[in-house]
């Protein structure tokens, strides 16, 4: 820990509340910035989403819906009127009642917990909440406790939507549906639409425009915050990373990058401190995919996952198991179970294996892995950098657009797989990507060499004194000093 934050806290207790939506890509960066406050500051901790999703976390709790406590954060969930999910993505009401409904009832009961930890001797000082969590702002000032939001996508995705938000969805809009069309927002290079994050390039009638009305209050809510001289957010990258994407922003927000917050493991640094905490929705496979990992040759292994949230077509899942028996390589395949169509076969061959789940931080930091085929997914991008593995992009939606362009055009750690006009990867361009990145071609090599300046760079900027934790510890300074006034 940082003795003088340490010591400070001692003076003036720190009660962070850490409040996040309910979906994995949610938790854990926000569960890993938790982590981070205990480590640097001893700060308590009570880290709350919805009830679907705690109890998820913690399945075999006698009390699910209860408060659990680990010995370092004291989890306890709230209601937001879907205690079993939400599982009508079926019509636009239906999604635009449960947005509008969750973030009342939400409210209600985030603000009714508050209360009781006051009463209870436990006063929340400070409160973190996460993406499509807005609402929390309204708590926050209503019990007069001071907010900020945690950006867990990357700068660049978020210049993007501020300069969106400021005067460039016209632009946007009237272009979006011409993939290849060139927009220029202030301090980014060129984009193509096609690139932009997902939401701004869907219409008014679209299933998820709510979800962009949301983003939209989520910049609305952060520039609302008086606790700041002008908007400020943490964001989990680092300043290496996104130069063009933090400066497209400097003028108008302060944006503190305290990433990447990921296991210690997946900087592949074996005396990195043991302290971080898992919270997977997901039940891990059984199957002994590490021991099995350990029996192949360095960079071997092709590693595909598309994350939590997507779910592949039949067709996609065939053309994405042709492509791995035609490119001759040893894989190791995640299909969740919830993602299992009719009619696929997931028959193991000699040189693969299929689970439903699995640590994908343990298995990107094990030497046997030489390739990620991705979503491109914010923690699965930052995952990738900080084991060294370079990537195949296959982006589907939300801001994995813009992280397969990074990838492949900023970074240049990977390339992105071309989708046919159904939308799908094929399996011989899959098996041609992976050639590219796996091969023994300039390309490759010079994508291998990128990825593994990119690890040093992660370890560089998240080591006591590098970039990142230099800006949280004095982000965490602070608020103990506002904590005093």
């Amino acid at each position: 820990m940082h003795s003088k934050l340490v010591t400070m806290n001692r003076q003036r207790p720190l009660h962070f509340l850490v409040v996040t939506y309910p979906v994995q890509g949610h938790i854990n960066p926000a569960l890993h910035l938790a982590t981070r406050l205990i480590q640097i500051a001893g700060a308590h901790i009570t880290f709350s989403t919805a009830v679907s999703a705690h109890r998820r976390m913690f399945p075999f709790s006698a009390a699910p819906d209860q408060e659990i406590e680990d010995g370092l954060i004291s989890y306890i969930p709230f209601s937001d009127g879907y205690d079993d999910g939400f599982h009508g993505y079926h019509s636009r009401p239906e999604v635009d009642n449960f947005m509008s409904r969750s973030m009342q009832i939400a409210s209600e009961n985030l603000s009714t917990l508050v209360a009781s930890l006051a009463a209870r001797g436990r006063p929340v000082t400070f409160i973190i909440y996460t993406l499509f969590s807005p609402w929390v702002v309204g708590v926050a000032r209503h019990h007069g406790i001071p907010s900020i939001l945690y950006w867990i996508q990357s700068a660049t995705v978020f210049a993007i939507y501020y300069h969106y938000f400021h005067g460039y969805d016209g632009l946007v809009a009237a272009h979006r549906s011409e993939p290849l069309f060139t927009v220029r927002l202030p301090g980014l290079p060129p984009l193509h639409i096609r690139d932009l994050p997902s939401l701004l390039t869907i219409s008014a009638d679209d299933l998820l425009y709510s979800s962009l009305t949301t983003v939209r209050q989520v910049f609305a809510a952060a520039d609302s915050e008086k606790a700041w001289p002008r908007p400020r957010v943490l964001l989990n990258s680092f300043d290496e990373l996104e130069v063009d994407g933090l400066a497209a922003v400097d003028d108008e927000v302060d944006v503190i990058t305290v990433g990447p917050l990921l296991p210690s493991e997946s900087t592949r640094d074996k005396n990195a401190e043991k302290l971080t905490l898992a919270a997977d929705l997901f039940e891990p496979d059984r199957k002994a995919y590490m021991e099995w990992l350990d029996t192949k040759p360095e960079r071997s292994v092709v590693y595909v996952s598309f994350g939590s949230l997507f779910v592949a077509r039949k067709k996609q899942l065939e053309e994405i198991l042709l492509g791995l028996k035609e490119c001759g390589r040893q894989y190791l395949l995640v299909v969740r179970k919830d993602n299992r169509g009719e009619g696929v076969e997931l028959v193991e061959e000699e040189n693969g294996m299929v689970v439903e789940w699995c640590s994908q931080t343990r298995v990107l930091s094990h030497p046997s892995v030489g390739c990620f085929v991705t979503h491109c997914g914010w923690n699965s991008s930052l995952e990738s950098l900080a084991c060294g593995v370079p990537t195949v992009a296959v982006p589907q939606k939300w801001d994995q657009r813009m992280n397969a362009w990074m990838a492949e055009a900023a970074w240049e750690t990977g390339i992105r797989g071309e989708l046919n006009e159904e939308g799908v990867l094929e399996g011989s361009e899959l098996r041609r990507c992976l050639e590219v990145v796996m091969g023994e071609g300039e390309v490759g090599v010079e994508i291998r060499r990128r990825a593994e300046i990119w690890r040093n760079n992660v370890r560089e900027a998240i080591k006591d004194g590098g970039s990142s934790d230099r800006n949280l510890k004095a982000f965490v300074e602070e608020v103990i000093r506002k904590a005093a006034e």
